[in-house]
């Protein structure tokens, strides 16, 4: 199994920036894929950016050029780092991990609300 815990969300005003982080514990070896995932009211869950073991990353078209998503084995951690924030943005982020053998785990999310 693996746990993940979500943090940094918050309230932030357009055109600012925060910084997510999510700490994995738990069976780490067996990651295959880290993630982020998001949630806005009335909305299906979308992808947002992820990291495949050996360092790809992929982004969804929305966020490319403001997010960066990057990983630091050492702490176990996943952050994603958003800059240029939009009011569309507003959602509940939550993370995610596939291990190789294709089970998904998520997070409980974190808030992250985009308004002046």
């Amino acid at each position: 199994q693996v746990q993940l815990v979500e943090s940094g969300g918050g309230l932030v005003q357009p055109g600012g920036s925060l910084r997510l982080s999510c700490a994995a514990s738990g069976s780490i070896s067996s990651i295959y894929i880290m993630g982020w995932y998001r949630q806005a009211p009335g909305k299906e869950r979308e992808l947002v950016a992820r990291i495949i073991s050996g360092g790809i990353t992929e982004y969804a078209d929305s966020v490319k050029g403001r997010f960066t998503i990057s990983g630091d084995n050492a702490r176990n951690t996943i952050d994603l780092q958003m800059n240029s924030l939009k009011s569309e943005d507003t959602a509940v982020y939550y993370c995610t991990s596939i291990l190789y053998g294709g089970m998904r785990y998520w997070g409980k999310g974190t808030l992250v609300t985009v308004s002046s």
